[in-house]
């Protein structure tokens, strides 16, 4: 398994999670490509989203796949005048990831977190497991659990 599936996995080990990290016969950099192999609803996907403040900090938003983020709402929910979408390098500094596989744990060092809301209606949602071909299931309150997140409205 490679080493950030390997680092997500040790961290829902560690946490008493069920999950297990499975990889995905084809890549899916995308909500609706995971949600079309593991045949759920897109909305029960959730999105691993890095985001840069003004400030320069990296915010993990993790959204339903059924809609985009706000970001002028983010930003006012998290109090910085800017948020913008993180470049590939910014990511990979603040994950160890590449986008496309971002996990919502694993990371070198913790990240602040949002947690959509919208998950809630969903009584499993998927995450990426560290690279874009492996996710794992969890649930709204584990995911809030595991990042230490909190719930807001995103979209």
């Amino acid at each position: 398994m490679h080493p950030n599936c390997e680092a997500v996995q040790a961290v829902l080990t560690a946490a008493g999670a069920p999950g297990r990290v499975q990889i995905l016969d084809e890549a899916a950099p995308t909500a609706a490509a995971a949600a079309a192999q593991l045949g759920v609803a897109v909305g029960a996907i959730a999105n691993s989203l890095i985001f840069a403040t003004a400030e320069g900090e990296p915010l993990l938003v993790l959204t339903s796949g059924a809609h985009r983020v706000d970001t002028a709402k983010v930003a006012a929910l998290v109090g910085t005048s800017e948020l913008r979408r993180a470049k590939p390098d910014f990511v990979l500094a603040a994950t160890g990831q590449v986008i496309g596989g971002v996990a919502p744990v694993g990371h070198p060092a913790p990240i602040r977190t949002l947690v959509d809301q919208d998950l809630t209606g969903y009584p499993q949602v998927w995450a990426a497991g560290g690279i874009p071909h492996a996710v794992f299931p969890t649930t709204f309150a584990e995911l809030v659990r595991l990042t230490g997140g909190t719930v807001a409205q995103v979209a």
